[in-house]
């Protein structure tokens, strides 16, 4: 069972906002109490946040699918539902966050450093939020939006402020373990060190910490020992020390040939170059050592380099070396601003650039892109008549109507909103009319009705009155247009002349606003 790891995937999903909720005040003695649903609740977001006391991703490698709390859906009597929770993960300081195709998300670093990853889906508005002075009681509620959900990869480069680069068996870990707490596992064959191990040293009034990496070969760019696979945990470092085994016992090694090939390496993986090298000439205190450091140390530093004969095992020269590692993480420290924690939220562009909605032609249909119509669409329930009369209403506002009709869309098109792998689909037809307001019984919308005799018949009335004489009413047109078409109505008290001022009751079979009767299907 791995106890490190610094690289894991995560299948993440943030919370559901809750639906709203349709509803109608009942009390006794308030027969028109009105809407009163309540909105849903806000859907958990998925947060990741810089922990220093966690130096590992081990836990996210043994259960990487994580979900947040959905939000709670609305109630009558203006309840709203709750919002759903916030699910926080800790992550090392230095994880770096990719999406699925490895772009870089965020470098989160300095503790308490958050990141929204995921954020919740917002709640549906309940009928009385969507109440106005056209629309006094709707008999629909929008449902809540899904939460974000994707896959992330982390990927931890430890914040060291030096590293220690060799090759392997080279003392790297007891040279760790000599100036730190530290406790690598210390061995006598290569390769020893299969995770880097973090020290903390002191020196004078400077305090840093020393990454010790497993151990290169040539040929690590090809994938030989353990590859490049860890070089990104020195990538923070503000200096780097080669440590160079001079008591080598292998065949045709030597410490200038060891440093060459090292350089080497890190010159193929790139972005190591500004910084500043330490070399450490380990081992001196073995007999065969010493003497090598002392036929290679001039030549080191004729090539600008600052050289320490040290030894892990004695101590000796390691005072020298701490104090020159301090002296330039101290300079590279002066030189940056202080890490303070930041909250960041990813707010990714819009996929039509910016524009409220595009409209392309596909083999399909006729495609809707945009993020007011996609959110739009996930809002509507499409159980409900008066909500899709809703949705027309809007879409229709937005402009997406003219703009089919622009490109050349014709009724019984085929038009889909959304992406490819999500979209929903409509028949186009544009002379649906906009005003969702229309009279009509709640949760229901007469546009979407075939058979429409309330909406003829006012259309009838209103040709006729073009042609109606001077002292008739808008009520006797209706009743002569009745008559023509042999309709009974019920006596009315009229003028000597026949027309003039009729009486009715609003709503009845005889008002000619509303039709005498509801349409039907």
């Amino acid at each position: 069972m791995p106890t490190f790891v610094d690289h894991v995937t995560l299948h993440l999903a943030a919370g559901r906002g809750g639906n709203g909720v349709a509803s109608v005040h009942r009390e006794k003695f308030k027969p028109l109490g009105g809407p009163d649903g309540g909105n849903g609740g806000q859907g958990g977001s998925i947060i990741l946040e810089v922990d220093t006391s966690v130096t590992t991703l081990v836990d996210y490698h043994h259960s990487p699918k994580r979900r947040a709390e959905n939000g709670g859906q609305g109630a009558g009597d203006h309840k709203n539902g709750g919002n759903g929770k916030d699910l926080t993960l800790v992550v090392p300081d230095g994880t770096l966050v990719k999406d699925s195709r490895g772009n870089v998300l965020a470098d989160l670093v300095g503790q308490g450093t958050t990141l929204v990853i995921a954020a919740g889906g917002r709640g549906g508005l309940g009928n009385a939020a969507l109440a106005s002075s056209k629309r006094k009681a709707p008999g629909f509620a929008l449902l809540g939006e899904p939460g974000d959900e994707l896959d992330v990869r982390l990927e931890l480069k430890v914040v060291a402020d030096v590293g220690l680069v060799g090759f392997p068996s080279a003392g790297k870990s007891s040279l760790i373990a000599a100036i730190s707490r530290a406790r690598p596992k210390i061995a006598d064959y290569p390769f020893t060190t299969l995770v880097p191990n973090l020290g903390v040293v002191t020196a004078g009034e400077t305090t840093f910490t020393v990454a010790d990496v497993p151990g290169l070969i040539e040929g690590a760019a090809e994938g030989r020992g353990l590859g490049h696979d860890f070089l990104r945990h020195i990538e923070r470092c503000a200096a780097l020390v080669h440590v160079v085994d001079t008591a080598s016992i292998e065949p045709g090694r030597n410490p200038l040939d060891d440093l060459e090939i090292i350089e080497g390496e890190l010159s193929r993986y790139g972005g190591l170059e500004d910084r500043p090298r330490l070399v450490a000439l380990n081992k001196v205190d073995v007999p065969d050592g010493q003497d090598i450091a002392d036929m290679v140390v001039e030549e080191l530093r004729a090539r600008d380099l600052r050289v320490f004969e040290v030894s892990a095992a004695s101590g000796s020269g390691l005072r020298e070396l701490t104090f020159a590692m301090a002296e330039i993480v101290a300079a590279a420290r002066a030189e940056q601003p202080a890490v303070e924690a930041q909250r960041i939220v990813l707010r990714p562009q819009a996929v039509d650039g910016g524009a409220d909605f595009e409209v392309v032609a596909t083999e399909d249909g006729w495609r809707v892109r945009g993020t007011k119509p996609e959110r739009w669409v996930r809002q509507t329930d499409f159980s409900n008549e008066e909500a899709v009369g809703f949705l027309a209403d809007r879409l229709n506002r937005l402009g997406v109507e003219d703009k089919l009709v622009a490109l050349g869309a014709e009724e019984g098109d085929t038009v889909l909103i959304g992406p490819e792998d999500n979209s929903v689909v409509f028949d186009f037809k544009p002379s649906i009319e906009a005003g969702a307001e229309m009279l009509g019984r709640r949760g229901e919308d007469e546009r979407l009705r075939e058979v429409r005799p309330a909406r003829d018949r006012r259309r009838d009335i209103a040709e006729a009155m073009e042609t109606k004489a001077e002292e008739e009413a808008r009520a006797d047109v209706a009743r002569r247009l009745d008559e023509a078409k042999g309709k009974k109505g019920r006596t009315r008290s009229t003028g000597s002349s026949g027309v003039g001022p009729m009486s009715y009751e609003i709503g009845s079979k005889d008002d000619p606003d509303w039709g005498g009767e509801q349409d039907s299907e």
